[in-house]
Parts: structure tokens; sequence; C-alpha cells
């Protein structure tokens, strides 16, 4: 069993050395961009040896303009009649696609040629709309932002272009984070969200509701785990990764210690002052970005249960928000942080939808 090889590396090198010189040879006046990014784990640098079952291995995409994509067939047939049957240990030739599977590919290693690699061929027009369910000469509004799969922006955004010729990376700079009023209202939404439950946790406590207070807490700890990201102008994964990348986040001191202790604190009064310190240390963050109001801890109506009054952040980050139509959304966030809606959020054909439906909320608030 050879060493895993990461696959950023892997499909890098499989395009420099095994990919580039046949084109080169074929057709050495083409112009064309090619690189990594999309799905997958490894677009996200997290892959390991688990990644390699399926739609993992050398691969890459070949983007034409419009103009040559007629070429394309040929371009495949060239690859397919002279890559290698493997590249650094890893098999270039897959499987047919399992319709009953979601089209997944499976590494299938032959002796000889012509190989079936993962290599895609197309515009870089029609794979950005596919992929994000957009067009890309469109320029997106507050809805379409709102609407877009936040997975799938980091997917498009996190990976690598390995040749450049069309200037695509121009192109993907525009969605490397948010507009701005986006992120501040994505972050009021956070902490809007986080009010609507902020005495849960130890209400439930109170009547003896272990579970309920567990619940409540990881809900309001995911919340604050967003709002770092938004900080730090990062998009989030889906939940397979969304601890992974919350760990490499520049954070202030104490932040992950508190998170912990929210999450796994045996006795609540341990978890409640954790969740405390863990929301100020947020809102001290996030003022450094954008302010929003002070918080400081306090009862619930005197009620014995501890509190910052998150509403006020809130209403500090919606006050300086200028769009009317984004302004006067509920503070909902996006369906993307529901994690296990996928089905819905994730798919590009839905996206018209959910942006329709933003547009609407706006127009009767």
């Amino acid at each position: 069993m050879h060493e895993f090889v990461p696959g950023k590396i892997l499909c890098r090198q499989f395009f420099l050395k095994a990919v580039e010189p046949i084109l080169s040879r074929h057709f050495p006046d083409l112009a064309y961009s090619a690189g990594l990014l999309g799905y997958g784990s490894d677009v996200l640098g997290y892959d390991d040896s688990t990644s390699t079952d399926h739609m993992w291995g050398p691969r890459c995409y070949i983007f034409l303009r419009g103009e040559d994509v007629h070429l394309a067939p040929q371009i495949f047939e060239a690859l397919c009649q002279e890559l290698p049957v493997s590249f650094m240990g890893y098999s270039v030739n897959f499987s047919e696609p399992d319709p009953n599977d979601h089209n997944v590919r499976h590494a299938e290693p032959v002796e000889h040629g012509p190989v079936s690699p993962l290599c895609w061929i197309q515009t870089f027009e029609s794979f950005f709309e596919s992929y994000l369910g957009f067009p890309m000469q469109q320029e997106p509004d507050f809805a379409d932002w709102l609407s877009f799969s936040e997975h799938r922006l980091l997917g498009l955004t996190a990976g690598e272009l390995f040749r450049d010729e069309l200037g695509i990376g121009k192109i993907l700079d525009k969605y490397r984070f948010y507009p701005e009023e986006v992120r501040i209202w994505l972050m009021a939404s956070q902490w809007a969200l986080i009010a609507e439950e902020q005495a849960f946790p130890g209400r439930c406590a109170m009547t003896g509701d272990s579970m309920g207070s567990r619940l409540a807490i990881s809900r309001i700890a995911a919340r604050l785990m967003r709002i770092a990201f938004l900080c730090a102008r990062q998009y989030a994964p889906y939940s397979k990764w969304f601890g992974t990348a919350f760990s490499n986040l520049p954070l202030p001191g104490g932040l992950r210690e508190s998170l912990s202790d929210v999450m796994t604190a045996r006795r609540f009064p341990i978890r409640e002052e954790a969740l405390i310190q863990a929301q100020l240390l947020t809102a001290e963050m996030q003022n450094e970005a954008v302010f929003g109001a002070n918080l400081t801890q306090d009862l619930y109506f005197n009620r014995p249960i501890l509190v910052v009054w998150p509403e006020q952040m809130a209403d500090g980050l919606l006050s300086q928000i200028q769009d009317g139509a984004l302004k006067s959304l509920p503070l909902c966030g996006t369906l993307s942080e529901v994690e296990n809606l996928t089905v819905l959020w994730d798919e590009p054909k839905n996206r018209p939808l959910l942006a329709e439906l933003y547009r609407r909320l706006a127009q009767q608030s």
C-alpha cells in the first residue's frame, strides 16, 4: 500500500506531467484553463485515504472558449488513448457513471489503455451555471447570494487553477466571499436566532430536561461558530467538514475552549458559564470586524438563567444595512445553514426557487 498523496498535489502533478503534455502535442494553439474545483474533499484539502473510494483520484477540469468547445470530444479521446493507466500509484481509469448512485464513478485499475479518466472538458460558463444554478454573466443580487449553496461557493473558490489563459480567476474573485451587507445580515441572523433560544438551555435544565438543554445549547454553539466563519470571511462547509474547518479559523483566545466546555461539560452550571463566555468572546471578535453592540451578562427577566441579550447585537448590525430589500427580510439566515436539508439547498435546480422566496419575503415585510 503506497503512502497517501493529498488530492490537490496529485491532481496538480497529474495535469502538469500527464495532461498538459498531451494537449501541447495535439492542440498546440489551444487557449484554455484547467484546474481542480467544485465537488470533493480534495478540493477543500480535507481528503485522506478513506476519500479514495469514489470520485477521487487523478482528475481535472479543462475549460475551453465557446468557439473551441467542439474540440472537446477530440481532446477527451486523445487523453483516453495517451494517458497512463496509473499516476503516482493511483488508477487513471474509472468505471462508467452509476445511474443508481448519483452517477458516481470508482477507480478501476487496468493493465493497458485506453483509459476512461476523470477529466471534464467544457466551457467555464456551462460548468458555473450547472454547479451554482446561476448564469455566469448575470450579476447576483441579495436574494441570489442567499440562495447559493454556501458549501458550493466554498468548493468553487477553494480549488486551484493549474493554468488560466481564459481569466477564470478574475471571475472567481467576485465569489470569494459574500458582499459586505449580506455578510452583516447573516451575522445579524445568527444573533437573532440565538436570541430566540437564549433562555432555553437554562429553562430545560430547571425542569430536569438535560437532553433538551444540551440540544438547545448545541444549536447556539453552532451559530456562534458560524459567526466566526463570517468574521474570518470564510465560507463554512457542510456538516461533514464544519468542525474541521472551524478548528482552522483564527479565533480569540479562550473561544475554542469555551465552546468545547459548552458541548462536553457534564454539569449545566459549567455549560451555562461557558456559553456566556463563548458569546461574549464571539461578540468581541465580531465587533472588531463589524460593530454590533456591547453585550453584558444578565439574568433573564430575573429568572435564574444567565443571558447576554444577543438581540441587541442583531439590532446593531441590522442598523448598518442600507439595502432596503435585504434589511426588510426576517433575520432567518439561509437554508444552507440547515445541515440536513442538502436535498433542498445543495441542488442547483432549486436555487432560482430559493431566490424567489427571499425576494417575496422582502416584499411582504
